[in-house]
């Protein structure tokens, strides 16, 4: 037992390196260790692993390690879209090869089999809408709607001109840096989307955190249920209270069940540990901006 939950810990501290990494700059985590393992991660890491570059291999390494920063972080770029579609791939591959021999179980049927395949298309489908939808550029034969549409208040938005694309800047549009382009009621620039989002594509984005959310939740509460009917199956219960004399008492049964759940079936454990935690984030995020949007903000207004 000691190597099964030296495993969980392994794969507990991996998921946390992995959020922190991945969702560390949410506002949800200001002020948290999430928030400054983040940091560790983006900056402390790189920092010093520069600093070691430039000692060894002088200005040409250093300029190197930088021309590669400006492609990851400064340009559009489709490494967060491809590490999405491995995340989402990889965990849809996981939990089929993995639970989907005990569908149909005790507590689920085998319509879930095709539930489960047709809820992650749907997430890709609205990844791609999000992903490669117009957040609402601002050009010169357009921006005379987004005038019209965002007057200036001359309180927080003034009359200008965007000193970048040379046309006026309507008010609640920014120029993104990354993506080049003025964006009509500009929210934030998503790395995961490869996409500012704006608009006119606001929509799709609160619907695909909105689904992601309930895809985690279904994938945590599908693998409980087959775990449940696995315990159902094999009896454990009896097993436990007649055969071992364990009180028929949750306090009781319950680190005897674990146990033998993590013996067993370690890797369903995880990929529930992990959908459960993703779906805490997600909600997080979706119900920060969805206050946002109930009370006509954008992130970048706050």
């Amino acid at each position: 037992m000691g190597v099964q939950w030296l495993l969980v810990c392994h794969g507990l501290v991996t998921l946390l390196v992995l959020v922190s990494f991945l969702c560390g700059q949410w506002p949800i985590f200001d002020g948290t260790p999430i928030q400054r393992i983040n940091h560790f991660l983006h900056f402390g890491i790189c920092d010093y692993f520069q600093r070691f570059v430039g000692f060894v291999f002088g200005a040409k390494g250093t300029n190197a390690i930088q021309s590669v920063e400006y492609f990851c972080c400064d340009r559009p770029n489709p490494i967060l879209q491809v590490l999405y579609i491995a995340i989402i791939g990889g965990t849809y591959y996981l939990v089929a090869t993995s639970s989907f021999r005990y569908i149909p179980g005790y507590y689920i049927g085998e319509v879930h089999r095709y539930i489960s395949f047709f809820a992650v298309c749907v997430g890709v489908l609205l990844f791609l809408l999000t992903s490669l939808s117009d957040p609402g550029t601002v050009k010169s034969d357009n921006v005379s709607v987004y005038l019209s549409a965002y007057p200036y208040d001359n309180v927080i938005y003034s009359e200008k001109e965007c000193s970048t694309c040379k046309i006026p800047k309507p008010a609640r549009s920014k120029h993104c840096s990354i993506c080049g382009r003025c964006v009509a009621r500009f929210d934030h620039h998503c790395g995961w989307m490869n996409n500012c989002i704006g608009e006119r594509n606001i929509h799709y984005f609160m619907a695909f955190l909105f689904w992601h959310t309930l895809l985690c939740i279904y994938g945590t509460v599908a693998i409980g249920l087959i775990l449940a009917g696995q315990i159902k199956e094999f009896r454990v219960i009896d097993i436990l209270t007649v055969y071992y004399g364990v009180e028929n008492s949750y306090v009781s049964l319950s680190p005897h069940i674990i146990q033998w759940l993590v013996g067993a079936y370690n890797t369903q454990i995880l990929l529930m540990m992990f959908l459960a935690i993703v779906a805490l984030l997600i909600a997080g995020f979706f119900g920060y901006h969805a206050k946002l949007c109930l009370t006509n903000t954008t992130t970048n207004e706050v």
